[in-house]
């Protein structure tokens, strides 16, 4: 989750910053416009320049792209993917944004203690994201570690088994045993569900739908994904916690297992993920053993 939280700051702040670099990273003292030039070497395609401050192509789409990735799924239809939205980006958000960002430092806004401790929390988080970046980039999982993987939590990667089931549930295990014979009588279940049982589902006939394990209780998991519970019979009577319940087995699906091709990416990515997440606590012990760290818990209120 470390390593997630960090990526999502970085892609935060870019969204926000965008493609002016960072220049304000640099400010020590108030500067005029005429003074303000980028610390970074101009590289790829000129498209415009805010007094010496410069935008590239590269610049323009690469924060169009992340402009994108926010609006993708919630407003679709904001996505630039036209030239002619492109330079109306250029010239309604970048040049609007350099031109504001350039009055600001003219007015020594650089120098606002505020200011100061959100460019250093925002250096600080850029370093950080940047140093994850160069000590888990080479980090690979081989074809064997993956296959490994598989064979130890097959069962576990299996696709969730879904059943329908019905229920009755009444009070007591008089009422249930009275109800069971009826059932081995060859009445039908969900009329004596409508009738007698005290669930919820009694007006559906009993009638959960198709459920995963966990949906109910233990006990009931128990038996109604019992191997031994076939489609179209019923359970025994057991106890819940809040009666005595007797259930029917109409249907299942699911629980197909998955084949090593299939989950090979997936697999693959929870791997990197673990290794990266291990390499950044090696190193974060490593350097904990060198620093010094004091924590003032009695100041925590």
């Amino acid at each position: 989750m470390r390593l997630i939280k960090m990526i999502f700051v970085v892609l935060f702040l870019t969204s926000i910053l965008g493609c002016e670099k960072f220049p304000f990273f640099q400010a020590k003292k108030s500067v005029s416009k005429k003074e303000i030039k980028s610390q970074i070497p101009v590289k790829g395609t000129v498209i415009a320049k805010v007094n010496d401050l410069v935008v590239t192509l590269e610049d323009l789409n690469q924060e169009i792209e992340r402009y994108n990735t926010i609006v993708s799924e919630s407003r679709p239809e904001l996505k630039i993917d036209t030239r002619d939205k492109k330079i109306d980006y250029l010239k309604n958000e970048l040049i609007r944004r350099l031109l504001l960002y350039q009055e600001a430092l003219d007015r020594g806004l650089e120098n606002n203690e505020d200011v100061l401790k959100a460019l250093e929390k925002t250096k600080q988080d850029l370093l950080v994201m940047q140093l994850i970046k160069e000590e888990t980039e080479k980090i690979e999982v081989s074809s064997k570690e993956i296959e490994d993987y598989y064979n130890l939590y097959k069962e576990q990667l299996k696709e969730p088994e879904e059943r329908n089931i019905r229920e009755i549930m009444v009070p007591t295990e008089a009422e249930a045993k009275d109800i069971l014979i009826q059932l081995l009588q060859g009445q039908d279940f969900a009329t004596l569900a409508k009738q007698y049982s005290r669930a919820p589902s009694a007006k559906d006939g009993g009638d959960l739908g198709f459920i995963t394990k966990g949906k109910k209780f233990p006990q009931f998991d128990e038996v109604a994904f019992s191997d031994v519970l076939e489609v179209g019979k019923i359970s025994n009577i057991f106890k819940g916690p809040d009666g005595y319940y007797i259930i029917k087995l109409e249907a299942k699906r699911g629980g197909k297992q998955r084949s090593l091709s299939e989950m090979w990416d997936d697999i693959k990515r929870v791997l990197t993920f673990v290794k990266q997440q291990q390499k950044i606590d090696e190193l974060i012990s490593k350097l904990s053993t060198k620093a010094k760290i004091e924590i003032h818990e009695s100041e925590i209120k």
